[in-house]
């Protein structure tokens, strides 16, 4: 199975794709992300295909893993990971159609269960949230430190938070040493011109870690 780096996980938002490829190219460039995931719902299927591929592009050119929100059949064509939410399809199949090396994600929201069942259906890693309300999902549900340092203390594969994550709030999660840390906003919210140096305080923030 693929090994993940720790670190800042970038999730795509809905900009127009030329200003988010723009974003994703200058955080990209910075060196210190360490995933990114494809993640635009408003887009029809035909224009996702189109769009995942240019981010394929850019995202070997850097060496950094693309992750496909969602849709087994896109990960599969273009070679990519996916990251499976509770009611989008199952772990064993889709590790069972990208094969042995691709990295597989699956949203566990607060529960362990979820997560060890994840683990035991050949998750590459398992992500837990919300950490604190977001524009992105502002009714999701939360998840307590406490879950997070058990899933530390009790799981084989690297834990991810999301939710509402910034470099200035996430302090209680590094000291978990949580693996992962999924951001939309906090970076992609930005000008193309204050990315790079957003996305260097995140690495100050998590350089500790490493």
């Amino acid at each position: 199975m693929a090994l993940l780096a720790a670190g800042l996980y970038l999730i795509s938002n809905d900009d127009p794709f030329p200003l988010l490829l723009a974003k994703l190219d200058a955080a990209l460039a910075t060196g210190a992300v360490a995933l990114l995931q494809y993640r635009r719902k408003q887009i029809a299927p035909a224009g996702r295909e189109m769009e995942a591929r240019q981010l394929l592009a850019l995202c070997q050119r850097y060496a950094v893993p693309l992750i496909i929100n969602d849709d087994v059949a896109l990960a599969e064509k273009l070679g990519c990971g996916v990251h499976l939410g509770q009611s989008d399809g199952s772990v064993i199949e889709a590790r069972q159609r990208l094969g042995h090396a691709a990295i597989i994600g699956r949203t566990c929201h607060d529960s362990l269960d979820f997560a060890r069942q994840a683990v035991a259906d050949g998750a590459s890693y398992v992500a837990f949230g919300a950490v604190y309300s977001s524009v992105t999902k502002p009714n999701a549900q939360t998840v307590s430190l406490t879950t997070l340092r058990q899933a530390k203390q009790q799981l084989s594969v690297p834990v991810c938070v999301i939710g509402g994550l910034t470099a200035e709030n996430i302090q209680p999660c590094v000291d978990l040493a949580v693996d992962l840390y999924a951001v939309v906003s906090d970076v992609l919210g930005l000008s193309v011109d204050e990315v790079a140096g957003r996305v260097a305080i995140w690495q100050q923030v998590l350089l500790p870690q490493k």
